[in-house]
């Protein structure tokens, strides 16, 4: 099986922590040179110290919030200005706030979009002319279960997880024949900080214990337990290796069986 991404360029946003750290450290480990962004310099500087290097990577990042669309696009030209070419890109940043669907404002909806789904096609449309270039690319989308089976009190981000996936199936058909892959990863309960201010929320509201509210949690969970993020990491390495070339449009979960949809 070839996995080996040596030579490889990617682009990983939201990569100072949880879900895309752990999908940088992944696809370093399979030989790629990583671009790490996110909105924290420093935190970005730290991050390029776990990348591994054994196979003569080189690692860089770029400063991005994509609360400002504009000025990712900027930032992303920039760095494409120096660096144009780019095999793989992963995109990843942060879910709106849960709540009630009827409660949401128009505001919270337009944010997400703006968040998610805009800086997600930004991003493409910059690097997708170097991907056909080459014959070779992978788009990522971490996104949420949440595409498969709405999760109750979260409806912006239901909403908006949907339009993306629905952007990425479409987009699949379309590059597909450069040998281009647009695949979603769905992450269920995978230990990140992000986990564990869910669990103490919910442990709080239902007025019981951490450690018992955990139990809950895993109770929907076939394999019994908590994911690692470097279990999710592993499957985005995967779907962005030479390996993985016909798998093309499709939402991958990433959950210990959690979905009881098909």
């Amino acid at each position: 099986m070839n996995l080996d991404l040596t030579h490889k360029n990617a682009i990983v946003c939201g990569s100072t922590q949880g879900l895309g750290k752990a999908s940088a450290v992944e696809l370093a480990l399979l030989g790629a040179n990583i671009t790490l962004v996110a909105r924290n310099e420093t935190s970005l500087q730290n991050t390029l110290l776990d990348l591994d290097t054994s196979k003569g990577q080189q690692h860089q990042y770029f400063v991005a919030d994509f609360a400002k669309p504009d000025e990712l696009k900027a930032a992303v030209e920039a760095y494409l200005a120096q660096n144009p070419t780019v095999h793989i890109l992963v995109n990843n940043t942060g879910g709106p706030a849960g709540g009630a669907i009827l409660d949401a404002k128009l505001e919270e909806f337009t944010q997400a979009f703006s968040n998610h789904l805009l800086c997600n096609h930004i991003l493409v449309q910059a690097c997708v002319p170097s991907m056909k270039a080459n014959g070779f690319g992978r788009i990522i989308n971490i996104i949420s279960t949440s595409v498969k089976q709405p999760i109750n009190g979260l409806g912006v981000s239901n909403t908006t997880r949907g339009a993306v996936a629905s952007w990425a199936k479409t987009l699949a058909n379309e590059v597909g024949a450069f040998g281009i892959t647009v695949n979603n990863v769905l992450p269920g309960y995978t230990k990140t900080a992000r986990l564990d201010f869910v669990v103490k929320a919910r442990a709080k509201m239902a007025e019981t214990s951490t450690e018992q509210m955990e139990k809950i949690f895993q109770s929907d969970i076939p394999a019994g337990r908590f994911g690692e993020a470097e279990e999710f990491g592993a499957a985005v390495a995967f779907l962005c290796s030479p390996a993985a070339a016909y798998i093309n449009g499709v939402n991958l979960p990433v959950d210990g069986g959690r979905l009881s949809c098909l």
